[in-house]
């Protein structure tokens, strides 16, 4: 994942504009394990089916926003709990 650091420094939570950032590869590939296991929602209650490249952590660490071919989706929707 490649976001540039002028994006980074602009980018924030669309729900508490909140600070971003850069989430650890360990994480993503949490995440990702729980995609493929098929119980993995965001904050809709889909279930989230498309491996993410990346992601955006909130500053107090409780939402991550997925980034997908380098794409930040910056939708409250969309976003995935991380206290679960």
């Amino acid at each position: 994942m490649s976001i540039s650091q002028e994006l980074l420094e602009i980018l924030v939570c669309p729900e508490t504009k909140q600070p971003l950032t850069v989430a650890a590869e360990a994480l993503v590939g949490r995440l990702n394990e729980r995609i493929t296991q098929g119980n993995l929602t965001n904050r809709a209650g889909a279930t989230v089916t498309e491996a993410i490249d990346g992601g955006l952590v909130r500053e107090d660490g409780h939402y991550l926003y997925p980034v997908r071919d380098d794409i930040p989706i910056m939708l409250i929707d969309e976003a995935i709990a991380l206290n679960t």
